[in-house]
């Protein structure tokens, strides 16, 4: 998840999250006490008090990660799909999930600094007082205050949000595009790539989204020094008290928003290219049916599949 191929942002996620403060910020502000109304009400009132770089904080950590998890994601993806033998939809999934948790150990640092970051200064053009000079020093600092485990916070959320989400996300592209016929002779192909992509970053982001809320407001936990949660069933149970069964769909319309064009754009790209970069690509897969798969060149380094 991103995916994005990276998640996160599930997602899969990572899933480009560099320009998603009305998600984070929703999900994490207190009730009680709520700053904005909606996901456009948030928009507006970051740009308004915070400026339009106001909806970059953060950026710098997905941009540090997101060459090593796009390398992570599609190396477990191929090298499971070839251990695994046939290109079928459980053996898309088992991949896909594989990937999104191995990837969880460069995701959940990089996600945690991107919190953190975006999280200060809110509502303040300037801000008085940066805790964090980049994303680099917040997980410096984090790490020197409180170690290994520090920068881990979020990790078993996270694992339970990536493992499902990139196998979600993985597999329901794989329904679609041999769905809807996506052979590289078919005019449409494009149209349907783009289709494809969007609708499975949105199924991937709706099968985990709950447990990104619950990440995402752990991860914040003790900006300021304040420390809300005791852990996992804590945030949980909390969460609900004050607010809810809705609690899980906070920030959920930007982020959908947002899955679809990014994943479009993401999946028909890479389809697109590996395609063109692969001269004279096999276009069979054995002990496979249909005989004739769809989009075998958007796997590469790895046993052709439909993906």
């Amino acid at each position: 998840m991103a995916l994005d191929f990276a998640a996160g942002c599930v997602g899969g996620d990572f899933y480009s999250n560099e320009f998603c403060h009305p998600q984070v910020r929703l999900q994490v502000q207190n009730v009680n006490k709520p700053m904005y109304r909606g996901t456009f009400h948030c928009f507006q009132s970051i740009i308004r008090q915070e400026s339009m770089l106001g909806l970059y904080k953060g950026i710098g950590s997905p941009m540090m990660g997101l060459t090593f998890i796009n390398a992570i994601v599609f190396g477990v993806q191929g090298n499971t799909m070839r251990m695994l033998g046939r290109d079928t939809p459980l053996n898309q999934f088992l991949a896909g999930a594989s990937a999104g948790a191995i990837q969880c150990v460069i995701c959940c640092p990089m996600e945690l600094a991107k919190t953190r970051m975006q999280m200060q200064g809110t509502g303040e053009k300037k801000s008085k007082r940066k805790m964090y000079k980049n994303s680099l020093d917040c997980l410096v600092r984090i790490y020197n205050k409180e170690g290994i485990r520090g920068i881990n916070r979020g990790m078993v959320t996270t694992l339970v949000r990536e493992t499902p989400g990139f196998g979600v996300y993985f597999l329901a592209y794989d329904v679609l595009t041999r769905s809807l016929g996506c052979e590289p002779e078919d005019p449409y192909m494009i149209p349907k790539l783009l289709f494809a992509g969007g609708m499975s970053g949105i199924a991937s982001w709706l099968s985990t989204y709950p447990v990104d809320v619950i990440k995402s407001r752990l991860q914040a936990d003790g900006v300021g020094g304040v420390y809300q949660y005791n852990g996992i069933m804590d945030c949980v149970r909390q969460s609900i008290q004050k607010e809810g069964w809705r609690v899980f769909t906070r920030g959920l319309t930007s982020t959908l928003l947002r899955a679809f064009p990014v994943n479009a754009t993401t999946f028909a790209t890479v389809t697109l290219f590996l395609m063109y970069m692969r001269e004279g690509g096999e276009c069979s897969i054995p002990d496979s049916e249909p005989p004739s798969v769809q989009l075998q060149p958007l796997q590469t380094q790895t046993q052709p599949t439909s993906m």
